[in-house]
């Protein structure tokens, strides 16, 4: 892995592991179990999908498991606005997971973008 790569990854295991703080309050606080784990499922999934694309077996692959962290991300997004929404969490806690995962796509689509690009030129 590159340095830019490590950075990635190490954005994405950060964001995963807020997620599971957020996890384990929401069990414990709240006693909500499904949307808790369905936020936590696929935030770590975000860093899994970056790390297999990392080891690709092609830029095809690499492309398509980037695709899928994409994914990822903005099913994230959606459990946190019900968590949010449900009153689980408050606008400050809310506004600061969002603008992470947000990054996160943007980060990750940007590279897809370029790779597409590459192709069309």
């Amino acid at each position: 892995m590159n340095e830019r790569q490590i950075e990635i990854q190490e954005k994405c295991i950060a964001f995963a592991v807020r997620i599971d703080k957020l996890r384990r309050f929401l069990n414990k606080e709240h006693h909500e179990y499904n949307k808790a784990d369905q936020v936590d499922r696929c935030a770590s999934s975000i860093g899994a999908n970056y790390s297999e694309a990392v080891c690709a077996e092609s830029e095809a692959d690499y492309i398509h498991k980037l695709g899928v962290a994409q994914k990822e991300a903005n099913e994230t997004i959606y459990w946190l606005k019900v968590i949010y929404r449900c009153g689980y969490i408050d606008e400050n806690l809310y506004e600061s997971l969002i603008g992470d995962a947000e990054e996160l796509i943007r980060i990750i689509t940007s590279i897809i973008l370029s790779l597409k690009k590459r192709h069309q030129t």
